[in-house]
């Protein structure tokens, strides 16, 4: 009998079920510790913990995948119906299952899909793969209807995109897209919407529990934030080290938790009206002059906003700036002002403008029109053209912690970098303040001779703040960076950067699509669409009186507990 092909499941009976899972390395150190839970047609259930609990082994292993170093030791997966685990099948097998019957949806968009072949010919491979439909045109109809359903154009013109000419909430809508095509009975997603805008965010959650409830799909949702499972899921799994803690329904489980990690995780989570206290330091930085906390008058589709009057207190301003690429205006007309010590956020969703902004603001992007002031004087367009006081100023922390690191270097040599290209201090000069930022962030010199393998994702993120201090500068443009983070260690950045702008009265553009970090992190708020600032104003007023249509649109989306 065929172990491949998956009975129709009852409404009661589990899809698929995990049951005594464990998983160890090739060493002997185990990994998962009997891990079992049941996937049920129609349903999805949330298998929620920090990095590193086990939470990715386990939706992998329910693949009949286990990353490179692991082996299966215990307990199996099995489909409803199959009589063996999907683990124990052979290669060619699993191959078949994987796609058709149980389909993936990996965290990072920009690494899943293939920048080669355009955004169709890579849903109509998945296709062809699993010889779905009869002819290639029913291959080319469910292209197009599986674009659609996950929020996408449709056209011809739009399925001859690459990867690379699309934001990357479109790129992970692509990869949904590929992962419903064949219809299949189970469907894991390993953090879907984590670089997700809410409003993104709202359109994938709801196309998946539509999806699913529509075709009896069974989800394994795996996640760090739990208001999304608050919305989506309809049972939660909480793992600890490898081990399930706590399980039930999403209501008791979110709302009635029994176990002291659950209380804690969701204790971590950011509320946007700012009631919960995420970390321990409750002030951001001081009080700002009134004339530049005030709110500045909102840009119309026809002219720019109006910017607070001048302020010898103003640290940043941007005027003008206007950015095209291959003539779509990406940037059009773009002003704000920065204090000392001032912390704003930049909010919009993917293809909003905000990283694009703030990458101009650092010098990475040189091919804009208008101006951007520091400290009273105009900076260069590009980071070559500065000087190097200019340079060392602005610092830039990126959005990827597993990216933005040399793996072949020592934290050390990470964060000594931007003191080489200084020049101006010896090699015991450069280690006393390389030692100093990594007691900024936390750290400490135990970690100078590691390297980003050997930490967490948390901890390489403070690893790039601390590169981005060692230079001491006036402004920190964050980009995204606590999005791949769990709730707990995004916590710990936040307390973090708090402290560092109480400490050194720093002044910082924080990107996000997170509105929830508003009140946690920001003075003041700049919210973009379509190139364009549209509310802009202190972060209270922005939340309590919005006044485009726009930032009530995002406000509504966002996920709650």
């Amino acid at each position: 009998m065929s172990t491949t092909v998956a009975e129709p499941a009852t409404a009661t009976k589990p899809v698929l079920s995990a049951s005594d899972l464990r998983v160890a390395t090739t060493s002997g150190h185990q990994i998962l510790h009997g891990v079992s839970f049941s996937l049920l047609p129609g349903k999805i259930l949330a298998l929620v913990g920090e990095s590193g609990s086990g939470k990715t082994t386990a939706g992998l292993a329910c693949l009949g995948h286990l990353r490179r170093g692991l082996k299966h030791v215990g307990g199996g997966v099995h489909l409803a119906g199959a009589h063996d685990s999907i683990l124990d099948l052979p290669e060619p097998e699993r191959r078949k299952l994987r796609g058709g019957t149980i389909s993936y949806v990996p965290q990072d968009p920009a690494l899943s899909l293939n920048p080669a072949m355009t955004i169709g010919r890579q849903i109509m491979e998945v296709l062809n793969a699993h010889h779905y439909g009869a002819t290639e045109e029913d291959r080319r109809k469910r292209t197009a209807e599986v674009l659609a359903e996950v929020g996408l154009q449709n056209t011809q013109s739009y399925q001859r995109r690459y990867p690379h000419q699309l934001s990357g909430g479109q790129q992970q809508r692509v990869g949904i897209a590929m992962a419903f095509a064949c219809r299949p009975a189970v469907i894991v997603l390993d953090e879907p919407t984590t670089g997700l805008d809410v409003t993104t965010q709202a359109l994938v959650l709801k196309t998946i529990a539509e999806l699913a409830e529509r075709h009896g799909v069974a989800g394994l949702y795996i996640t760090h934030d739990l208001a999304v499972v608050a919305k989506i899921a309809d049972e939660v799994v909480v793992m600890l080290s490898g081990e399930v803690v706590e399980k039930g329904p999403t209501a008791q489980v979110l709302y009635r938790p029994q176990h002291e990690y659950t209380r804690k995780l969701l204790s971590a989570v950011p509320d946007l009206a700012g009631k919960r206290r995420v970390g321990h330091v409750s002030v951001i930085t001081r009080e700002l002059p009134a004339d530049i906390a005030a709110s500045a008058p909102v840009a119309t589709s026809k002219e720019p906003p109006a910017v607070p009057s001048p302020d010898s207190d103003i640290l940043l301003e941007v005027s003008g700036l206007k950015l095209s690429y291959g003539g779509i205006p990406i940037l059009d007309g773009i002003d704000l002002k920065l204090a000392r010590g001032e912390s704003m956020m930049l909010l919009g969703e993917s293809g909003s403008g905000k990283t694009t902004l703030s990458r101009c603001v650092a010098g990475l992007n040189e091919d804009y029109n208008g101006t951007v002031q520091f400290n009273g004087h105009d900076l260069a367009p590009g980071t070559r053209s500065r000087t190097a006081q200019q340079r060392q100023q602005v610092q830039y922390v990126f959005q990827s912690p597993f990216s933005s690191l040399n793996p072949r270097r020592t934290v050390r040599e990470s964060v000594e970098v931007p003191l080489q290209m200084s020049g101006y201090m010896n090699r015991k000069q450069r280690l006393m303040r390389v030692r100093e930022a990594l007691d900024q962030v936390r750290l400490g010199e135990a970690y100078l001779d590691r390297r980003p393998g050997d930490l967490s994702g948390g901890q390489r993120q403070r690893v790039a703040i601390a590169r981005a201090l060692v230079n001491a500068p006036s402004l920190l443009v964050c980009d995204e960076i606590t999005s791949a983070l769990d709730v707990s260690v995004q916590a710990s950045i936040i307390d973090l950067l708090r402290n560092l702008q109480a400490e050194t009265d720093m002044s910082m553009l924080f990107v996000t699509h997170n509105i929830c970090l508003a009140r946690h992190i920001s003075q003041r708020m700049a919210v973009l669409q379509q190139g364009q600032i549209v509310d802009y104003g202190s972060t209270d007023e922005v939340l309590q009186n919005p006044r485009h249509e726009y930032t009530k649109e995002l406000l509504a989306h966002v996920p709650t507990l």
